[in-house]
């Protein structure tokens, strides 16, 4: 694995954590790294996502490549979404950011505390 300081351009780097940059498309794609879902089943599973919001979460995630929209020829209309193999390359180093998440959320809201109220003492002076 390549190691954060050693990369000459960013560029590319830059360009995917644009398009993961987005809170619904990381719970999308955990979600569908279990399973293959419907567009109602991941609406239900992640809960307060709009369908609106999710149907361009959708979109956005197949354009990239991350997963495929299979649609079934039956009526009603069926879709399913999955993961693609490029998708799939992503679940671990996703765990990997949400594992640190955890571990250090408790350190990372007390900077923002800590600095929130310098700024505001820096403020009163």
């Amino acid at each position: 694995m390549v190691a954060i300081h050693d990369i000459p351009d960013s560029r590319p780097f830059q360009k995917v954590l644009t398009r993961l940059s987005n809170k619904w498309n990381v719970l999308v794609i955990r979600r569908l790294a279990k399973k293959t879902m419907r567009h109602s089943q991941l609406k239900r599973d992640i809960g307060n996502i709009s369908q609106k919001m999710l149907t361009q979460t959708l979109r956005e995630l197949e354009r990239s490549g991350l997963i495929e929209r299979k649609v079934f020829p039956v009526i009603p209309p069926k879709v399913e979404y999955s993961l693609t193999d490029l998708g799939k390359t992503l679940v671990e180093p996703l765990n990997v950011l949400c594992g640190w998440a955890i571990e250090h959320i408790d350190e990372v809201e007390s900077a923002v505390e800590s600095y929130d109220v310098r700024k505001e003492l820096e403020l009163e002076q």
